[in-house]
């Protein structure tokens, strides 16, 4: 794996994620904002320096990714990215199913915390729907699945970086949910070869969850859930 691609990986690791350890407590004491607002401030720039870090690392992978015949076109990249969408809510929801088999809740508790801080500091909604999946998508997708692939085959490389791309949300109750949505943005890139697709599906799915959590209160979330899952089993069985 180059060099660059390590490096942004360790960006990620410490400055997105290990610096809040000290960074958001520095802000809380050294001005006015309080522990939410804090969190959102130093989130934004942290996530905000380490996707300009990613993206200027990997300028050649984009002019090499630029010179690929066997790409998708534009219109078919954004067909396959809307039907990203369904089918990572699709896979979502087909692993909530199998998850309530052993007693586990439909609700993500790693999901209800980063909304309650979006609740209390608005700024933090730029990290689910745009700062976290383009980050998200070069890590998990571009750079270790994509590793992976061109050593190992699909169902190696998607395996394996689904597994970590879920515990990296430390939500291991709900690893298989996010193992599912990893598996198909893997999908989407292999399909257009494009890290564009997965990111705009993933996007979008994030935008869909923090649209829904803001207007809908947690029991009518629940209860869209429950039919849903009723909807596909039906269907199944």
């Amino acid at each position: 794996m180059p060099l660059r691609y390590w490096g942004i990986i360790a960006s990620y690791v410490v400055i997105a994620q290990l610096s809040s350890i000290v960074g958001v407590g520095w802000l809380y004491n050294g001005t006015g904002l309080d522990k939410y607002q804090a969190l959102a401030v130093w989130s934004v720039i942290t996530f905000a320096l380490t996707t300009i870090i990613a993206l200027a690392s990997l300028r050649p992978d984009m002019k090499e990714a630029a010179m690929r015949s066997d790409k998708a076109g534009i219109g078919s990249t954004t067909l396959w990215a809307v039907a990203g969408v369904f089918l990572a809510l699709f896979s979502q929801m087909i692993a909530a199913y199998i998850e309530s088999l052993f007693g586990i809740s439909s609700a993500s508790e790693n999901t209800m915390n980063l909304m309650e801080i979006a609740r209390k500091a608005p700024l933090f909604i730029f990290i689910p729907v745009l700062f976290a999946p383009i980050l998200e998508e070069i890590i998990f997708r571009k750079i270790i699945f994509g590793s992976l692939y061109k050593r190992t085959n699909f169902f190696v490389a998607v395996i394996i970086s689904a597994l970590v791309f879920g515990l990296f949300h430390f939500d291991v109750t709900h690893l298989f949910v996010y193992f599912a949505m990893g598996v198909v943005f893997a999908f989407l890139y292999v399909k257009t070869k494009r890290i564009i697709t997965p990111i705009i599906a993933h996007m979008a799915m994030n935008s869909l969850v923090v649209l829904t959590q803001f207007n809908l209160p947690e029991e009518k979330i629940r209860e869209i859930q429950e039919q849903m899952q009723t909807i596909l089993t039906g269907g199944l069985w």
